[in-house]
């Protein structure tokens, strides 16, 4: 008997009534739905895969077979039992895929909404050969948005090869180009503890809550517990004195201005850099929150507050000063060699250091004489 006898059975009742095209389909807010599965999932001519597998050719397809990606053995199960991916079963499934599947390493909590997950199937189609695209609503039709070409019906551009390009004339190697401004610029959007290179702009935590939810909840959890291996953000408050210290943002991380910088280059994994000044500020803020940096559900971050907020571990590190050292301070060549007269002389051992881990499994670790 089929382990997914709902499934089937579902299936064919919304095949019957028509229930999955309740929607009008949107393929351009499907690829906006698609930022949540971006973390681990692609599509497209050059999707490969990743934590999860491409999704080209989604529709259609048996579970559990594609090459080269080790699904797990629900998945794998599935797939002998009869699943095959069409409107009604991947609806299903990302609707809540730990319930769909028992046993799935899919760790997404799943879309709520009905009309996301209508959305998002449309999208999918644009990438499958089997399935004809979905058509957009009359409001994107009338705006004059195309669909998106399959991944199999778009032309290849040929790529100039390296030995056909001119070779500059600038430059001790006659690489490339002097970056122009704006590239410059573009890269250069680091933030320093001291709010230097904060841009314009506020959030709350309230807005934050909901950005952190459909962006950022799949991977480190609903309240910044960390889901499977991905990070935990919050909690671990006064373990960094035990053997196995959590280090988070409100436990070990030493200034405000990392957070907002780590979130605004490189996050949404799978779309680093695509978030506006506001949401990081949002984010930022609601991250603030989970920590119990701040209390007050209202409180609005922007770059007029950013610096009177403080993380707890600050304290805990000190300032880089090897600016001071006599070869930096001087202007002067580091030694690195014959740096001391006569021959270097062994004062200290390992052992008394007391650098070796202390523990019988590692008896005579690091303990070279």
């Amino acid at each position: 008997m089929s382990r997914f006898p709902r499934a089937f059975a579902l299936a064919a009742v919304m095949a019957a009534t028509g229930a999955a095209a309740s929607f009008s389909q949107d393929i351009a807010a499907g690829e906006k739905v698609f930022r949540k599965c971006k973390a681990c999932h692609q599509v497209g001519d050059s999707a490969k895969n990743r934590v999860g597998p491409h999704l080209n050719d989604l529709f259609g397809r048996t579970a559990g077979i594609i090459e080269d990606f080790r699904f797990s053995k629900a998945m794998i199960a599935a797939g002998q039992d009869g699943l095959v991916w069409d409107d009604s079963t991947v609806d299903e499934f990302i609707a809540k895929p730990r319930s769909f599947m028992k046993g799935s390493k899919m760790s997404f909590v799943g879309l709520r909404k009905a009309e996301d997950r209508s959305n998002l199937i449309a999208y999918l189609k644009t990438f499958s050969s089997v399935a004809e695209p979905a058509e957009q609503t009359a409001a994107t039709a009338a705006a004059g948005a195309e669909a998106v070409p399959s991944a199999q019906g778009r032309e290849q551009t040929e790529r100039p090869l390296a030995r056909d390009a001119v070779i500059p004339d600038h430059g001790i190697f006659h690489l490339g180009r002097e970056a122009l401004p704006e590239e410059v610029a573009a890269w250069d959007i680091d933030i320093r503890p001291d709010g230097t290179g904060l841009p314009v702009g506020q959030g709350s935590v309230e807005d934050g809550e909901g950005i952190y939810e459909e962006l950022c909840a799949t991977c480190h959890g609903d309240f910044g517990e960390g889901r499977d291996r991905w990070p935990v953000l919050a909690g671990g408050h006064g373990t960094l004195t035990e053997e196995r210290p959590e280090k988070t943002i409100g436990s070990y991380w030493p200034y405000l201005s990392t957070v907002f910088d780590y979130v605004r280059r490189a996050m949404p994994f799978g779309d680093a850099q695509s978030l506006s000044d506001d949401e990081v500020y949002a984010i930022t803020a609601y991250l603030l929150y989970l920590n119990d940096v701040v209390t007050d559900e209202e409180f609005v971050l922007s770059h007029g507050n950013f610096n009177e907020t403080r993380l707890p571990n600050e304290t805990g590190f000190i300032g880089d000063d090897r600016s001071g050292e006599s070869h930096v301070a001087l202007n002067s060549e580091p030694c690195v060699s014959d740096c001391l007269p006569g021959e270097a002389q062994v004062v200290m051992r390992a052992r008394i250091l007391d650098v070796t881990p202390d523990s019988e499994a590692s008896d005579g670790a690091g303990a070279i004489e």
